[in-house]
């Protein structure tokens, strides 16, 4: 028991230096989109909201969804860092039962375990809401995204987003707020 103890507490000790948002206990299960359909969802997002992750600093993020093959969405994840430089990485996402699209596995890496990808809800033509959490034994660390067909969001739109993420208990508090300037980003669409 000691020894679970002792590598949860590291784990929690490098999570959180990373800016993780970590809570206690599993994760939740909030409810996804229903009907989801994975080919109107297909297209460019822009980043507007986040909550801080170990694995994307830059600002300018788009997501773009392609389909590679029957059931499978090929993801590009692009964003601009601090140094001029365009970092991406490119990966696929699944439904795991069909009957629950919404409920999507992304990989990027062969050798890591696919992460849940849960599209809590979108209108496909403005805006999506998406959820992941990852269960460490004691605690768990919570991922979201706002994305918007737009490099920019409605503040109404954000708040009703922001009211399904509280209802499902994650800290909107702690979401960050995404650099869209067409100036600034100007080096993605180069």
């Amino acid at each position: 028991m000691k020894t679970v103890q002792l590598i949860s507490l590291t784990l929690l000790s490098v999570l959180a230096a990373s800016a993780q948002v970590i809570l206690p206990g599993k994760c939740p299960r909030p409810d996804v989109q229903e009907d989801f359909d994975a080919a109107r969802y297909l297209g460019t997002w822009y980043g507007i909201q986040k909550l801080p992750d170990v694995f994307q600093k830059g600002e300018c993020s788009t997501a773009t969804y392609s389909l590679r093959s029957p059931g499978v969405v090929g993801v590009l994840n692009r964003e601009l860092l601090a140094n001029g430089t365009i970092n991406a990485i490119t990966g696929s996402a699944k439904a795991k039962d069909p009957s629950e699209p919404a409920k999507l596995e992304v990989s990027f890496f062969e050798s890591t375990p696919p992460a849940p990808y849960r599209v809590l809800s979108t209108d496909y033509d403005g805006y999506a809401l998406v959820y992941s959490c990852t269960d460490y034994g004691l605690f768990h660390v919570d991922f979201a995204w706002i994305m918007s067909r737009q490099p920019s969001m409605l503040g109404q739109t954000i708040d009703y987003l922001h009211s399904i993420l509280a209802s499902a208990g994650v800290s909107v508090d702690k979401l960050l707020i995404t650099n869209q300037d067409t100036t600034f980003c100007r080096a993605m669409v180069q």
